[in-house]
C-alpha cells in the first residue's frame, strides 16, 4: 500500500525511537535533507533559528541527513547527532540517516518528490539542504533548493501564510 498522505509515515529518529508525522498534523513542517560536510552546512544555524523563531506556532522542522551528494555525509547516526548539538545546538527533531534520491531513497522521498513532480517540479532534490515546505493541511506548498536561506523572506512568509 503506498502513502496517501504525508501523515502515513514514520521515521526512525536520529537519537532512536520513532516520529510519527500523524503528530503533526494541522502543522507546517519543513523537511530538509541535510549533510554535515557540505558548504551548505551552515544552513544548520539559520534552521535552528527559524524553529526557535517558530516555536509556538504550529511549525516544526525535520533535519533528515544524507550522503547521496558528494559524500558529506559520510558519519554514523551518532556522530551526525555529535555533530549537529556540538556545532549548532540542534534541538528540532531529526531522522536518522537515509537515502532522499535515486536507488534505496526513503519512502517519505520518493513521495515528496512525487509530490513535487505534480506541482511541476522535476527532480526536485539537486544537492544537501533542500527544503519541502508542508502546509498546514498536509500538502507539499513549495520546494527551496540549496542556495535558499532558511531565513528567507520567501520562507518565513510562506510558512506565516503571507
Amino acid at each position: 500500500m503506498s502513502a496517501q498522505s504525508i501523515y502515513d509515515f514514520k521515521i526512525n529518529r536520529l537519537h532512536g525511537g520513532t516520529l510519527n508525522l500523524s503528530d503533526y498534523k494541522g502543522k507546517t513542517i519543513l523537511i530538509v535533507n541535510t549533510a554535515s560536510e557540505c558548504g551548505y552546512t551552515p544552513q544548520y544555524k539559520g534552521l535552528e533559528e527559524l524553529y526557535k523563531m517558530m516555536t509556538g506556532k504550529n511549525f516544526v522542522i525535520i533535519g533528515f541527513p544524507a550522503n547521496e551528494f558528494g559524500g558529506q555525509e559520510p558519519g554514523s547516526n551518532e556522530e551526525i547527532s555529535s555533530f549537529c548539538e556540538r556545532n549548532y545546538g540542534i534541538t528540532f527533531p531529526m531522522s536518522q540517516k537515509v537515502i532522499v534520491k535515486g536507488e534505496g531513497i526513503d519512502p517519505l522521498f520518493k513521495y515528496l518528490t512525487d509530490e513535487a513532480v505534480k506541482l511541476g517540479i522535476t527532480d526536485p532534490i539537486k544537492w544537501n539542504f533542500t527544503k519541502f515546505l508542508i502546509n498546514k493541511d498536509g500538502k507539499l506548498q513549495a520546494v527551496y533548493p540549496s542556495k535558499v536561506d532558511p531565513l528567507s523572506s520567501d520562507i518565513i512568509d510562506a510558512i506565516r501564510g503571507k
